[in-house]
């Protein structure tokens, strides 16, 4: 358990070696969406030719990062602990842009009914660095992931954007696994803490053939984790980290060893000023035989963020393509050449199509008889509670950086008395802004404070720090985020009764930067009931736009 639990937040320690990504979101970078419930988005232009490209290749939450290529497509899965659906995948033609493709989790369907929110709470449980991997014997897409340190669930799908099923339960815990699919289509996963592990699985990838210890970090090297699974040239290579600075590679000439281990890095300097040191994800080979490292980095309060950079081999060992001893702001674009385009990853959404878009993750579970899309995102309220924290139904977006601004159009014409909706900033440290309907009168409110304790439980639900009476049944709310990696960031709150003209409410709320809940800040769009359940809000627009 002490695991990640014991990491060490080392932004401070690593040196900025450049600058701040000034510009960065007018760059022809992924930036997010593509959805059957999205308003047509632009395509991202990654058909024009390009010739650099600059860190981050995405700045949202993405971390633990899994990155296979399939045909001409890449296809990047993260870490989404208690968010549902999860395991999220990314898509891209060209590597550095990037769209919204599908969930390998559609539901977090754990055997606990506490990822429902009901009979207690799963956050920071759920879904860890997993595995994602295609078979090409049987065009099929596997996803592998260990819950809670003591079982691994297998999914599949046809199509990452298709339907994924859960095809098995293993009672082992492939801890932070890595899947291997060998030249003899026979399937192997990496897997451990400090003690890595090699098991074969069954040809249909749903059981466990045998599992064996394949290498011991020495105390001189210390916590390995974060495994993921390759071959090339004849030998077998386990990549792993040393949270949360660096990097090493185990090679051997068979999967189950004797494993030789060489440093990748440590302590290297960031491409992201503020944030850490690149490590975990993973390796992926280009069409034209080039190999590029996909890790993350440390980028509190916004989370863990996906940066890329070229690898280059020696004597059959992999080694970083630095620039002045770092891991660059800029390289080479990789030689790539394609047509086709990616959604864009910011932009507006009016939930008119029959599904949620991809782009959207729910504070756990939902209660899917209390929402509905086609005509806006009607919220139904579904949990009787004073706590944010424990209400159902509250849907999440990734916070786009380096700063952003979410706006939402509400209709709060159906609330009922004791009904509390509105726009969060959500993370185990909370502020939102909404209306709250006592009495059968509206206001809209400021409220911070909510708080979670270590082991995630609440211990504040908040305290209002401003208001004003409200009437009309219509309302737009609106945050705006600053998630550069650092202390003192800053989101801040707003509302208009018109659309246009926009009033402050409430003081600048300083986000948290602390590790422990993993997951970085997030706009979270809730509803829930203080006295009884029956009413319900209309969310008829999101929009989420750069600086």
């Amino acid at each position: 358990m002490k695991i990640r639990q014991n990491r060490l937040w080392l932004a401070a320690a690593v040196p900025a070696v450049v600058m701040a990504f000034a510009g960065f979101t007018g760059l022809p970078s992924a930036q997010a969406a593509g959805s059957p419930s999205l308003a047509p988005a632009p395509a991202d232009p990654s058909p024009t030719p390009f010739s650099t490209f600059n860190n981050p290749i995405v700045w949202q939450d993405f971390a633990d990062g899994d990155i296979i290529r399939v045909d001409d497509t890449y296809y990047y899965s993260a870490s989404t602990m208690h968010y549902s659906p999860g395991a999220p995948i990314l898509r891209s033609y060209d590597l550095v842009h990037w769209e919204y493709a599908g969930h390998s989790v559609p539901r977090l369907d754990f055997d606990s009914t506490k990822y429902d929110l009901t009979g207690g709470n799963a956050y920071i449980k759920g879904i860890w660095a997993s595995a994602l991997n295609y078979r090409k014997s049987d065009k099929t897409f596997y996803w592998l992931g260990c819950v809670e340190f003591n079982r691994t669930y297998v999914y599949t799908a046809s199509a990452v954007d298709g339907t994924w099923t859960k095809k098995g339960r293993i009672n082992n815990c492939y801890y932070d696994a890595g899947m291997l699919i060998d030249d003899d289509d026979t399937m192997y996963v990496a897997y451990g803490n400090t003690n890595i592990s090699v098991a074969q699985l069954s040809k249909d990838g749903t059981s466990q053939v045998k599992a064996q210890q394949v290498y011991s970090s020495p105390s001189a090297i210390g916590t390995l984790e974060g495994s993921r699974f390759y071959k090339r040239n004849g030998y077998y290579y386990i990549w792993v980290t040393k949270p949360a600075n660096g990097q090493y590679v185990l090679r051997s000439k068979n999967p189950f060893g004797p494993y030789e281990v060489k440093q990748v890095l440590l302590n290297m300097p960031t491409p992201v000023s503020g944030a850490g040191t690149p490590h975990q994800g993973g390796l992926v080979q280009t069409q034209a035989g080039d190999w590029y490292y996909a890790a993350f980095v440390d980028a509190y309060p916004g989370g863990r963020i996906p940066v890329l950079a070229p690898i280059t081999w020696n004597s059959d060992w992999p080694t970083i393509t630095t620039v002045n001893g770092g891991w660059a702001a800029t390289y080479p674009a990789p030689k790539i050449t394609t047509t086709k385009t990616v959604a864009s990853m910011t932009g507006p959404d009016t939930f008119t199509g029959t599904s949620l878009g991809q782009r959207w993750e729910w504070n756990h579970n939902p209660d899917t008889t209390k929402f509905s899309v086609g005509n806006g995102l009607t919220l139904q309220t579904a949990t009787v509670t004073n706590d944010l924290y424990a209400a159902r139904n509250t849907l999440t977006h990734r916070i786009q950086g380096p700063t952003s601004t979410a706006t939402i159009q509400l209709d709060y014409s159906t609330m009922k008395d004791g009904d509390r909706t509105g726009l969060a900033m959500l993370r185990h440290l909370s502020a939102w802004i909404g209306v709250k309907r006592d009495s059968g009168g509206t206001r809209v409110v400021m409220t911070n404070g909510l708080s979670m304790d270590g082991n995630w439980n609440t211990t504040s639900t908040g305290t209002e720090a401003a208001s004003a009476a409200v009437s009309g049944g219509r309302i737009w709310l609106r945050a705006n985020a600053d998630i550069r990696p650092g202390t003192g960031r800053q989101a801040r709150f707003s509302y208009s009764t018109d659309g246009t003209s926009f009033t402050n409410l409430g003081p600048a709320y300083t986000l948290n930067n602390d590790w422990p809940f993993f997951m970085g800040y997030r706009y979270g769009i809730f509803n829930y009931a203080s006295k009884s359940l029956g009413g319900s809000v209309t969310v008829n627009r999101f929009d989420l736009t750069g600086p």
